[in-house]
């Protein structure tokens, strides 16, 4: 349905009401996540304020929020695999079920000691994705945690580290471009082998003499988020993040990262695509 005057917004939502109520979060992960996977590997560690994945030549391991999702602002403080942790990816994504699934990707390409971590960006919407950006980082995201944030409200998706926006996909649905805007999602991570692409294409394999491989998480924050909840979502009373959008400084560091980290775009990449760009593309919008 449709529902106006929202902060200025014409929002449509796959809910038949989007509420707004106030929504408490403990930041807490005993309360907000459920270890899913790896059978012991993920931990839940001091009175639920930190958490790691563990990963080794048997199996890796995975969690996922207890809470779904239609749009919201979700943040989390990782600290990824340290040394040589070739092979391995980490990964923090938001996805819906179903064949026909939306989901929005972080993943995390582990490397070679002293070689830079290849963070991968992905977007899918009814189940095709193909709209991967790539970046390297400007600081070593295994010396301590830094914030990994993904928004996402009806008009787009910003993909932020330390506050600082990496990518924006905007909401071109106008011009017949897919947008994941009616499909309910919960937060996933997970830690596993995947050294037949993961680093440098397959080339380098994951040294299982290092293992275990271990990534930690700590201050999961969901406030900002529309919980879906018996056919409707309900906000918090702090929906500011609904209308949201870069300001001139925050379109300015978007382009300080894309111009000096990013090592993929589907956009440029002519190639991969001889019958044109995709819409999004051509817009300026991926």
């Amino acid at each position: 349905m449709m529902l106006s005057s929202l902060f200025g917004l014409q929002l449509q939502v796959a809910s038949p009401l989007l509420a707004f109520v106030l929504v408490a979060s403990a930041a807490n992960f005993n309360q907000d996540i459920q270890v899913t996977w790896g059978d012991g590997r993920g931990k839940i560690l001091e009175n639920g304020h930190l958490l790691t994945l563990s990963l080794d030549n048997s199996s890796g391991s995975g969690f996922q929020s207890k809470n779904e999702y239609l749009f919201g602002k979700i943040d989390m403080d990782i600290k990824l695999v340290p040394g040589n942790s070739a092979g391995t990816v980490t990964t923090y994504y938001l996805r819906s079920q179903g064949s026909t699934w939306d989901e929005i990707d972080f993943e995390f390409l582990g490397n070679l000691s002293g070689d830079p971590y290849t963070v991968h960006t992905n977007v899918y919407c009814g189940g095709k994705g193909d709209r991967e950006q790539q970046f390297h980082l400007w600081f070593d995201p295994t010396k301590d945690f830094h914030t990994y944030s993904l928004l996402w409200n009806p008009k787009r998706i910003i993909f932020s580290v330390d506050d600082t926006p990496i990518r924006e996909f905007k909401n071109l649905e106008s011009i017949g471009v897919p947008f994941p805007e009616n499909q309910a999602m919960r937060v996933y991570s997970t830690l596993w082998n995947a050294d037949d692409w993961a680093t440098r294409g397959g080339l380098i394999k994951t040294d299982w003499s290092k293992a275990p491989f271990t990534a930690s998480y700590r201050n999961y924050k969901a406030d900002d988020a529309c919980v879906w909840s018996s056919g409707k979502s309900s906000c918090s009373s702090n929906s500011s993040w609904l209308s949201q959008e870069l300001d001139i400084a925050g379109q300015q560091r978007l382009q300080w990262v894309q111009k000096n980290y990013m090592i993929y775009n589907y956009c440029t990449d002519t190639k991969r695509f001889p019958q044109g760009l995709p819409k999004e593309c051509t817009a300026g919008a991926g």
